[in-house]
């Protein structure tokens, strides 16, 4: 979700009449999922991550202690925000939602008043934990994600490729000549080549699940679940030419006359046998390939359960 987008509330509830009022309440605010049973609660959740989920307690066939049990067993939903609606009033009743990790509890029949504040109360607070939590997965400088973010989720794609079999593909891309940029054109003008360089990296990664970073200094880190080495050979050498493409003057480079990139490539196979550790480092020894190489290049490196693919394959200049 980005600040432009509205936040996005799931209503649940077995009565259309209930679900009718409460997305009349909420429509001009918010976008408005709704759902009527337990099972359509856990699908929707998983699939359009809500900001907030309002819950019907008595549902026929999952009530809602069962389907919040289950949002809260999920690493996807278990962060969501919930609501309980119930016509239940009893203190015991509002007790027990609260313990299961319910955000609030509201009575039926639904006070407007009531139900807007709360909702919005509690979308304020999930807006300001985001805005914390970017904060703390963000470079600073790029606004790409930062080294701890990446190593997450790195180790999380990691183990999916090898529950699923496919391949995972990881990249470094380092500034050719990066020093001697900013030895000649000062620290500042550095800083927005890089932010510029890093934008352009972000753009040329469009599917949800692919991920740039900025790892440190002037390297920049790129992940690719499901794609294999040819692809993401492919799709890195494509954010090499993009890079180059924008044409910042660099006297200096002994490489070329615009600012350019190096990068090194590795991709796991199906029934590799290398470890997470041993894949990021295969990118980096293939990262200094490309430097060795003459720079402004992709080497790369495919690992399954033999080794290593020729990286000479994949291998050649940008452009």
């Amino acid at each position: 979700m980005t600040v432009a987008e509205p936040q996005k509330v799931l209503i649940v509830d077995d009565d259309a009449g209930n679900r009718q009022i409460l997305a009349d309440l909420l429509k001009p605010d918010y976008t408005v999922l709704l759902a009527k049973n337990g099972a359509q609660t856990l699908e929707r959740a998983a699939r359009h991550l809500p900001d907030l989920i309002l819950l019907d307690v008595m549902m026929p066939d999952m009530d809602g202690y069962d389907v919040l049990r289950r949002l809260r067993a999920d690493p996807l939903t278990e962060p969501i925000a919930v609501i309980f609606i119930s016509g239940l009033d009893r203190p015991e009743d509002e007790a027990t939602g609260l313990k299961m990790g319910a955000a609030d509890y509201i009575t039926k029949p639904f006070n407007a008043t009531v139900v807007m504040a709360r909702v919005a109360l509690h979308l304020e607070v999930v807006r300001q934990r985001r805005l914390l939590e970017h904060m703390a997965n963000a470079d600073g400088l790029t606004e790409l994600a930062n080294r701890r973010r990446f190593d997450e989720i790195y180790a999380l794609e990691w183990q999916r490729a090898r529950r699923s079999g496919k391949p995972l593909s990881v990249a470094w891309i380092d500034i050719d000549c990066f020093k001697q940029y900013n030895d000649h054109y000062g620290h500042p003008a550095g800083d927005r080549a890089l932010r510029a360089i890093a934008r352009t990296a972000s753009a040329c990664m469009r599917r949800p699940a692919d991920l740039a970073a900025r790892y440190g200094g002037e390297e920049l880190v790129l992940l690719m679940p499901d794609t294999s080495a040819r692809d993401a050979c492919d799709l890195v050498r494509s954010i090499c030419d993009a890079i180059a493409a924008l044409d910042i003057a660099h006297a200096e480079s002994i490489v070329a006359p615009m600012l350019t990139v190096s990068a090194g490539g590795a991709t796991r196979l199906a029934d590799s046998t290398e470890t997470a550790a041993a894949m990021f480092e295969a990118a980096d020894v293939q990262l200094y390939r490309a430097k060795k190489a003459g720079r402004n290049r992709v080497e790369w490196r495919a690992l399954d359960e033999d080794g290593a693919v020729p990286a000479e394959a994949l291998a050649g200049n940008t452009g």
